[in-house]
């Protein structure tokens, strides 16, 4: 199984907006003949690339899959009828599906006389495929704020010059993460203001191609300029919305977005955690102090109990800067999509 999670971990950025999925097969004696993983959508499924690499040795075999295996037809076949088609004799996953058009793949298989057994290292293939999980759970987006400051929480200077707060290996992060991410969304205030592209990027700043891109979403009234680079949809596509936070991810969510990376300013990112839609913060702070400017984040927080609190899930140098990413913590009234399984 472990294999097969790292075989999954392979499709992330590319498989939207469907899970990323690593499944492994094993014949008779237990020796593994064939892997793959989901790659795109539309592509064949991990089950499927795995047995047509075991061929006929998948015939009483086993296979491991880190997702249950689908039983409905979607832009491919059902996994449910590769797996009997190729004759294997038992089957272990790790987590079940909980999209309800895909779920079931467990119950028809063991019908067919296989042996089905789920669960096995399910919160290791669940850290891999989170993303997706809650977006198919909660009915909207993953959401990840990003912002860089200066240690005393500045994103500007008093005049307003903020090019460049963050160091350059630190900007290389944020890119690879647009890549990985489905959309990306600011506000008209930064887009107005900052001009920005919002593209994903290699190494040595070249686009990635198009269909790396996250859509880009700017939320607000206010129209773009003609000649504003978000209007300019060579490289990527661009969505204007004028709507709350939790409209904006119901439209995202229809529109097969599954993870969404904040990048507005204080006022959008205060929409949103007061609406309670952010699922993680990925500060990067600059060794650098101003003393004034505008600060990260704009709220309605009056004392101290009242703030939001986190938990820090990593902290790490990434250049000159430090990159400190946390996630809320739950509160009394909340519940988590561990409470849900």
């Amino acid at each position: 199984m472990r294999r097969a999670i790292e075989l999954s971990a392979r499709g992330l950025g590319t498989t939207r907006p469907n899970p990323v999925v690593g499944a492994v097969v094993l014949d008779a004696a237990g020796v593994q003949v064939g892997e793959g993983f989901h790659e795109r959508a539309g592509g064949p499924h991990a089950e499927v690339v795995a047995l047509a690499e075991a061929g006929d040795a998948a015939r009483g075999g086993s296979v491991v899959v880190t997702l249950e295996p689908c039983a409905a037809i979607g832009r491919t076949g059902a996994c449910t009828d590769a797996l009997l088609a190729a004759g294997v004799a038992r089957v272990v996953f790790a987590v079940a599906d909980p999209d309800p058009a895909m779920a079931g793949g467990a119950d028809l298989l063991r019908a067919a006389g296989v042996e089905v057994e789920g669960g096995v290292l399910a919160a290791e293939a669940e850290a891999v495929n989170e993303v997706w999980l809650h977006a198919v759970r909660r009915g909207r987006p993953f959401v990840v704020w990003k912002y860089a400051s200066t240690l005393d929480g500045r994103i500007a200077a008093p005049d307003g010059t903020s090019r460049w707060i963050s160091g350059e290996a630190a900007r290389a992060e944020v890119h690879a993460l647009r890549a990985l991410v489905d959309a990306v969304v600011v506000g008209t205030g930064t887009a107005l203001a900052d001009d920005p592209e919002l593209t994903a990027r290699d190494a040595d700043g070249t686009p990635l191609p198009r269909e790396r891109q996250p859509l880009r979403v700017v939320v607000g009234s206010r129209p773009l300029p003609a000649d504003a680079k978000l209007a300019d949809t060579f490289l990527a596509d661009t969505l204007v919305i004028d709507a709350e936070p939790a409209k904006v991810l119901a439209a995202l969510h229809e529109r097969e977005v599954r993870s969404v990376l904040l990048e507005g300013g204080p006022t959008l990112a205060g929409a949103f955690l007061r609406a309670g839609l952010v699922d993680e913060v990925r500060a990067y702070l600059a060794p650098t102090l101003l003393g004034g400017g505008p600060a990260a984040l704009i709220t309605d927080v009056a004392t101290l109990t009242d703030g939001r609190r986190l938990v820090v899930r990593d902290v790490a140098r990434v250049g000159a800067d430090v990159r400190v990413i946390a996630r809320p913590a739950p509160r009394a009234t909340e519940s988590t999509d561990e409470e849900e399984r």
